[in-house]
């Protein structure tokens, strides 16, 4: 089948005097982009507001778990339906669930019927992730792409850093249900931007059926695994047991869904595509950049204010360097792959800094002062920058035009799982550490990460001190496990097989 509304058959790429021009397929793709990666974030500093409004401060976290687990479960089903029926048909049905959830999210009366709508719109953000990288693909030659994703990956991280500041800001000023009715003009401008997109169809249309099996499977091990890795971060020992019994689930879930898909005649996942040596290297490189970046912007704050004394203010500006670094190298690498044609050669050198450059945080980082520790930060952005827009590249140029959406959205998923483990693992990392040096310690930590804002302040006198060497030691060792998920993208580059587009 294909979207009947498409006029223009394409085959493997555009040729170059047919591409819509930048001002057409950028802005068109970014805003969806924008709108699903901000929303990931935008609520963190509402929360306390929905919690006071709500009565609901137990059960706030899920108003992000919520989003995190629809989205990362739509990814793929965006992809396969995208790839069978035409993207810009699905970036409609995507964009008008997505608004419709936002509205929803206002008008929710309680934190139960918050989380449902946030499910709703984790269901259209993750199809606007999925797609917007898709489109590209669809849209544009190889080579031509990497361009394309520099520029996506910038708006990605720009996003992730400027939903807490617009969150807090809207809550603030006009309310927190402000932050969910800002996505309705921005939505429907992003509504009317895709028409001016070219619709594509296949040359020969993909033979499609429904796999509710494999979607039942999938759903039971995204949904128990984030949330034994939610459990995870609490870094409380009487988690623990809840988050080992999810994560056996999900475990067992994988099994069965593995299983399954090599017998369905149309599977879901897209098992024979992730078998491709440049396919399953890349989604495990996509991982661990995932879990080294997500990692990094989660407990750097925590870090800069116990460890270096940073005020919240003087937290936010040193983060700065790391945004800015990750962005314009992005941008830089996407400009080099275009004009050499060269891919995995940037992220095996920017793998191998980033590596040396963690490992400097993990042992000298304390000798520095802010402006150094700022330049560190700075210098690690830029290589990292190297590595999400050479995945997306690799992948859609390893699966070809006809299945760009389902190897879009494996990037899109091992992404978000890589970033969930990764950031539970160096939670873990944290509290054993100090666990074993000051059980007291762990417990300060606990609560710093609950309440990063206020890091600091528990950190005074004597006693004080003595917790923040701990804290610092502990860190030490963290750093050093995020320098592993670098080094371990770094071997993956290393031996990846597509070189060259």
């Amino acid at each position: 089948m294909s979207d009947g509304s498409d006029q223009n058959a394409s085959g493997p790429s555009p040729e170059p005097e047919t591409i819509p021009g930048f001002l057409t397929v950028f802005p068109s793709l970014m805003l969806p982009m924008f709108l699903a990666v901000v929303d990931q974030t935008i609520v963190a500093t509402a929360l306390p507001a929905i919690a006071a409004a709500t009565g609901g401060v137990e059960r706030v976290s899920w108003i992000v778990v919520a989003y995190l687990i629809a989205a990362t479960i739509a990814a793929p089903i965006y992809g396969r339906l995208g790839d069978v029926f035409g993207r810009r048909r699905l970036m409609f049905v995507a964009l008008t669930v997505f608004i419709a959830a936002s509205l929803a999210c206002a008008v929710s009366p309680t934190v139960e019927w918050l989380t449902l709508a946030r499910v709703l719109q984790g269901l259209g953000g993750g199809g606007l992730m999925t797609l917007s990288q898709a489109m590209i693909g669809e849209a544009i030659p190889p080579r031509e792409r990497a361009r394309y994703q520099g520029y996506i990956a910038t708006v990605a991280v720009s996003a992730n850093t400027f939903g807490p500041v617009a969150g807090g800001y809207l809550t603030e000023h006009f309310g927190w249900q402000s932050i969910f009715l800002v996505n309705v003009p921005i939505g429907l401008i992003a509504i009317g931007l895709t028409f001016r997109l070219t619709a594509h169809r296949h040359a020969e249309p993909h033979e499609w059926r429904a796999d509710p099996g494999g979607l039942i499977l999938f759903t039971i091990f995204v949904a128990t695994s984030l949330l034994a890795l939610e459990q995870a971060q609490h870094v409380n020992l009487d988690t623990l047991p809840t988050a080992a019994g999810m994560f056996i689930v999900g475990l067992i879930a994988l099994v069965l869904l593995v299983r399954h898909e090599n017998r369905t005649p149309s599977p879901l996942i897209p098992l024979g595509l992730l078998r491709m040596p440049a396919i399953w290297r890349s989604d495990a490189m996509a991982a661990f950049h995932g879990a080294a970046l997500v990692s990094l912007i989660t407990f750097l704050p925590v870090y800069l204010q116990a460890v270096r004394g940073a005020s919240p203010s003087e937290t936010g500006l040193l983060l700065v360097p790391l945004t800015i670094g990750v962005a314009t190298g992005s941008v830089v690498t996407g400009r080099l792959v275009h004009r050499t044609g060269l891919t995995i050669a940037f992220p095996v050198v920017g793998l191998a800094l980033v590596t040396l450059n963690l490992v400097a945080i993990a042992l000298w980082a304390d000798e520095l002062g802010n402006v150094g520790f700022g330049g560190l930060l700075l210098w690690n952005g830029l290589f990292m920058g190297t590595v999400m827009g050479v995945v997306q590249v690799t992948v859609q140029s390893a699966s070809g035009p006809r299945r760009l959406g389902e190897a879009a959205a494996s990037v899109q998923f091992s992404r978000s799982i890589g970033a969930g483990f990764g950031t539970a693992l160096v939670a873990a990392m944290l509290f054993a550490v100090l666990a074993l040096k000051n059980p007291e310690a762990a417990k300060v930590f606990a609560a710093m990460v609950q309440h990063s804002g206020n890091a600091g302040q528990a950190l005074t006198g004597p006693h004080g001190a003595a917790i923040q060497a701990d804290i610092r030691e502990a860190f030490r060792a963290a750093f050093l496990l995020i320098a592993g998920f670098t080094a371990a993208g770094f071997v993956l580059a290393l031996t990846h097989p597509l070189r060259r587009i």
